[in-house]
């Protein structure tokens, strides 16, 4: 829960539903912003405590962040796979609170057999890393045991999520580092080919997709994983929007292990069921997330004493 997603997300359930309605959970110690709203200590892995919660706290919805990404989750594949798959306590406590179950999905559930420009919402993914692994079985998992025991579960494929507050580290995060660069040495060294495009997001636009579909009713979702789409760029399409604001950005292209898998990943998501079925509808493209990008990084960079040019 106090992932970049987590914070963001409740911050937006907290102005609709009430700061005391919605919980934050980790099992780290949160940041004294966070910790004067409701907070309690969870781990997924502690089948009683978690149930402790729910009963404690009367909870209804269920949202589960919880999980070690692409990079992290190659790097220990063991943790990995004892943390992502252990989602049969959400799921097992969700049937028996009858909860509404979220658990996002991801790019990196698709493989090198899979569709890629566009790909569709079902479709063969068989993908290659433990992330993607035990993303495809979430998936799996909660369309059947809603299609068994009424589970209400639901399911977004988020593309590259864009946020000042985002960690590089591989993947889609380039789209991240290159914002710091830019406003700090002005010179950025990229894993990825200029020309290799992925689909991607402003976090609030993945927030509030969120919201939106975890309020939408029953009756209308024709699916239970949907894709969500915003844009696709590559590194020289974002490289030349920030060049607007500022020219003297150098760009480097470097590949390197990282390439491999995400050259397997879509170049654009068909969300086609989403927009039909619940409206989504982003709000941000390309030229909006630069011109925010660099206003929240400079303010970040400023705020935290790092130089900015």
């Amino acid at each position: 829960g106090l992932g970049q997603l987590g914070v963001g997300l409740a911050q937006l359930l907290r102005r609709q539903y009430g700061k005391d309605n919605v919980i934050l959970s980790d099992i780290k110690k949160p940041q004294p912003q966070v910790a004067n709203s409701p907070f309690v200590y969870a781990d997924v892995l502690d089948y009683k405590h978690l149930r402790e919660v729910i009963v404690n706290n009367g909870i209804t919805w269920l949202v589960h962040y919880s999980a070690l990404l692409s990079a992290v989750g190659e790097a220990n594949v063991a943790l990995a796979r004892k943390i992502n798959i252990t989602l049969h306590n959400v799921f097992d406590l969700s049937l028996e609170n009858c909860l509404r179950l979220f658990v996002p999905s991801t790019i990196g559930a698709f493989g090198p057999s899979s569709p890629r420009d566009p790909a569709p919402d079902l479709c063969i993914q068989r993908p290659r890393t433990i992330y993607g692994v035990s993303k495809v079985h979430g998936e799996l998992m909660g369309e059947y045991l809603h299609h068994k025991y009424g589970l209400d579960f639901r399911c977004l494929r988020y593309p590259g999520v864009i946020s000042v507050n985002t960690t590089p580290g591989g993947g889609t995060t380039y789209a991240v580092q290159i914002f710091h660069d830019a406003l700090s040495t002005g010179q950025h060294e990229c894993y990825l080919r200029p020309d290799t495009r992925l689909p991607m997001m402003h976090i609030s636009d993945c927030h509030r997709a969120t919201v939106e579909f975890m309020q939408t009713s029953e009756c209308q979702l024709s699916l239970r994983t949907y894709n969500i789409a915003a844009m696709s760029f590559t590194p020289e399409e974002v490289a030349q929007e920030i060049r607007k604001h500022l020219p003297h950005l150098k760009v480097t292209y470097k590949t390197d292990s990282v390439r491999q898998t995400i050259d397997s990943w879509p170049v654009r998501f068909d969300d086609t069921n989403a927009r039909r079925d619940w409206g989504w509808e982003p709000t941000f493209g390309l030229e909006k997330l630069v011109t925010d990008m660099l206003q929240s990084v400079r303010i970040k960079r400023t705020n935290e004493g790092l130089p900015v040019s």
